[in-house]
C-alpha cells in the first residue's frame, strides 16, 4: 500500500489545502464583485506590512497558541475538547481575581499570579467534563459544548452582580492595579527599536511560546507523555499495557483546560486589563483550527495561530479600508477549517495516489547504471 512520505504529510497537505481555500476564497470574492488581489493586498498590508500591524498580528496568535495547544494535548488522548471558549472565559475570571485581590508591587510577581489562577480555573472547569467522561461515559463533545454556554451565563451573572464595581453601567471588572499592567512588545527594550508604536502584543506572547516547548515535551519526553499518546491510539491496547484510562483522561483534561485558561493572560491583563463579558473573544474555538491546521504538533500549532492571526488582522483591516465586509475573514477560516478538517482525507488520498504513480514510473524506468 503505498503511504505519503513523512514530509508531505507534515508540510504538502496543509500548504494544499491553504491553497485551496485561497483559490474558494478568491471566488466568493468574485461572486460579491470584489477584487480578490485587492483583497490579498490590504490583508497583507495590514497584518504584516508595518510593525504596527505585527503588533496586532502576534497578539490574536498569543491568544490561539494557547487554545490551540489546549486542544492538542487533549486529542493525543483521543479526546476531542471543544469547551476551549468556556474555560478561557473562567481562566479570565481567574485572572481578574487575582489581580483585583492584591496591590500588587510589579508586573512579574502580578504575572506569575495570574497565570496559576487562570491555568487553575481553566482546568477546573475541564475537570467535570473530564470526570463525566471517565466515570460516567458522557462524551466528552456534548459537555464541553455545554459547559461553554454556562461559563458564558455564569460570567454574565459575576460581571452584572457581583464584580462590577458600584456606578459603573458597562458588565466588567474594575480595573487592575498599576501593579498587574503588563509591557506591550513596544514597552521592552529591544522590541521597542522596532514596535514603535503602541501595540497589543504584550509578553504573554512569550510564555505562550515557553508553553508550546513545554507541550512537546511532555508530550514526546515523558512517561506521561507516552501514556496519552498510547490512550489516545488505541484504549483497549493502553488498557492491556496497564495504562489507567480515567486517569490519563481526567489529567489530559486538566492540562488542556489549563492552556486554555492561560490564554485569558493575554487579553484580560495584557490588553484589557480588566474582566469583560465576551474575555475570550471565539479564541476557543479558533483553537480546534489551528491545532487541526498545525497536525496537533506544538511547532505546527504556532505557526498555524500566526497564520490566522494574520487572517483576524487582515480582515478587520478589509472592514476598515475596503467595501469587503469584515464577515469575511470568517468565510475564509471556514474555508480553511474545511479544507485542513473535513477534507483533509481528500488532499491526502490525492497526494498519495500522485506519489504512488510518480513510484511506479520510477520502478519501469530501466536502471542506466545497470546497462
Amino acid at each position: 500500500m503505498d503511504r505519503l512520505p513523512k514530509w508531505a504529510d507534515v508540510a504538502l497537505v496543509p500548504l494544499i489545502s491553504l491553497v485551496m481555500a485561497a483559490i474558494i476564497s478568491a471566488l466568493v470574492l468574485l461572486a460579491i464583485g470584489q477584487s480578490p488581489t485587492e483583497a490579498f493586498k490590504v490583508m497583507v498590508d495590514g497584518a504584516l506590512g508595518s510593525a504596527y500591524g505585527w503588533g496586532y498580528t502576534l497578539y490574536y496568535a498569543t491568544s490561539f497558541i494557547f487554545t490551540g495547544l489546549a486542544v492538542t494535548m487533549a486529542f493525543h488522548a483521543g479526546l476531542f475538547n471543544i469547551g476551549g471558549e468556556g474555560q478561557a472565559q473562567l481562566g479570565g475570571l481567574g485572572v481578574a481575581l487575582v489581580c483585583l485581590s492584591l496591590p500588587w508591587p510589579h508586573w512579574t510577581v502580578a504575572l506569575i499570579a495570574a497565570t496559576a489562577g487562570a491555568a487553575l480555573f481553566g482546568a477546573a472547569w475541564a475537570a467535570i467534563p473530564a470526570y463525566l467522561q471517565a466515570k460516567r461515559g458522557s462524551h466528552i463533545v456534548i459537555t464541553t459544548i455545554m459547559f461553554n454556554y454556562i461559563a458564558a451565563a455564569l460570567l454574565v451573572y459575576l460581571l452584572v452582580d457581583v464584580l462590577r464595581p458600584a456606578g459603573q453601567m458597562d458588565p466588567a471588572s474594575a480595573r487592575f492595579p498599576e501593579g498587574a499592567k503588563l509591557p506591550a512588545l513596544n514597552d521592552i527594550p529591544g522590541f521597542n527599536l522596532i514596535f514603535q508604536k503602541a501595540v497589543p502584543a504584550n509578553v504573554t506572547l512569550f510564555i505562550a511560546l515557553g508553553m508550546a516547548v513545554v507541550v512537546w515535551a511532555i508530550l514526546w519526553r515523558t512517561r506521561l507523555g507516552y501514556q496519552i499518546r498510547a490512550f489516545g491510539k488505541s484504549e483497549p491496547a493502553a488498557k492491556y499495557a496497564g495504562i489507567n484510562p480515567v486517569r490519563i483522561t481526567v489529567i489530559a483534561m486538566l492540562l488542556s483546560g489549563g492552556l486554555a485558561g492561560m490564554m485569558s493572560i493575554n487579553n484580560v491583563m495584557g490588553e484589557a486589563e480588566r474582566l469583560l463579558q465576551n474575555s475570550s473573544e471565539g479564541a476557543g474555538f479558533i483553537g480546534i483550527a489551528v491545532a487541526l491546521m498545525g497536525r496537533n504538533h506544538p511547532l505546527g500549532v504556532v505557526l498555524a495561530a500566526v497564520l490566522f492571526g494574520f487572517l483576524y488582522q487582515g480582515g478587520a483591516e478589509l472592514g476598515l479600508w475596503t467595501s469587503i465586509p469584515i464577515e469575511m475573514r470568517i468565510v475564509v477560516q471556514g474555508l480553511v477549517i474545511l479544507f485542513t478538517g473535513a477534507l483533509d482525507m481528500m488532499v491526502r488520498m490525492m497526494l498519495t495516489r500522485a506519489f504512488g504513480m510518480f513510484r511506479s514510473v520510477q520502478a519501469t524506468q530501466p536502471d542506466k547504471g545497470a546497462a
